[in-house]
């Protein structure tokens, strides 16, 4: 009976290990809210535009639009020496974002890494449409 106690506890904490990995970014409060029609958000009115939006999160915002898979909101803190809280930034493309501190590529479709030096994803958050609204919380 010893043993199977240890081993229950043994699982749980198998089990709480195996989540996603760490982006490395801190937790902060995240709730950033705009009407969709706010002239700041008007480029995502075409999938495949992405905004950056200063004041929230570690070094601000980036929520883009995918033709694919609906709104994604990442924080814009490299994941790459986050201790460091370098932003990254939109290229002209709109696809992917770029660190200036170590050269690392993200993908905005899902926030990975695209180039190294980086091998974490981007801290991403929850991104909801409603009732005119775009809302961004973690």
């Amino acid at each position: 009976m010893k043993y199977a106690g240890l081993f229950s506890v043994f699982i749980c904490m198998l089990l709480i290990s195996c989540g996603k990995e760490h982006s490395g970014i801190p937790d902060v409060v995240v709730n950033f809210r705009k009407p969709i029609n706010d002239p700041a958000l008007f480029p995502l009115n075409t999938p495949g535009n992405a905004v950056e939006i200063p004041g929230y999160g570690i070094a601000g915002l980036i929520i883009y639009r995918s033709a694919f898979s609906g709104y994604r909101a990442y924080d814009r803190c490299s994941t790459v020496n986050p201790e460091q809280r370098c932003a990254v930034e939109v290229d002209d493309t709109k696809t992917i974002a770029t660190d200036p501190c170590s050269g690392a590529v993200f993908s905005l479709e899902d926030g990975s890494p695209a180039k190294p030096p980086a091998k974490k994803s981007l801290k991403q958050y929850s991104v909801s449409i409603a009732n005119g609204y775009l809302t961004v919380v973690n």
